[in-house]
């Protein structure tokens, strides 16, 4: 008789695999590096250079439509290609399926370039 656990034992080896070899490289990091932190590389920098505004203050609209495009594209790609592979299997629904969900990415995608997130300038 075939047991679960013969199943998923390659699993199980393969995580404790990552695990061993993530610890020796974190390991062998903290052994191996230069260790010597001085008061410039210690302190808070912003994109290079230090800040310069209060971080409570708000956000440009911008950065919050950046993160909207990340979103979109994103996702769009993260389930169009599992779906382009089992199209055969999934049917009509599973197409309209994925042309109502293309629908809505599409109108995330017209809002953030009527609001201007796609000018660069």
């Amino acid at each position: 008789m075939h047991s679960v656990i013969n199943d998923y034992l390659p699993v199980l080896i393969f995580g404790v695999l990552a695990v061993v070899i993530s610890a020796g490289m974190l390991g062998g990091s903290l052994l191996a590096g230069h260790q010597k932190p001085y008061a410039e590389k210690l302190s808070a920098y912003e994109c290079g250079f230090a800040a310069f505004d209060n971080v409570r203050r708000r956000f440009d609209v911008r950065f919050y439509l950046v993160s909207i495009l990340f979103i979109i594209f994103d996702l769009e790609v993260a389930f169009l290609f599992p779906w382009a592979i089992s199209l055969s299997r999934i049917g009509a629904f599973g197409f309209f399926s994925m042309l109502a969900f293309l629908s809505v990415l599409g109108i995330g995608f017209l809002y953030e370039w009527r609001k201007g997130a796609l000018d660069w300038d």
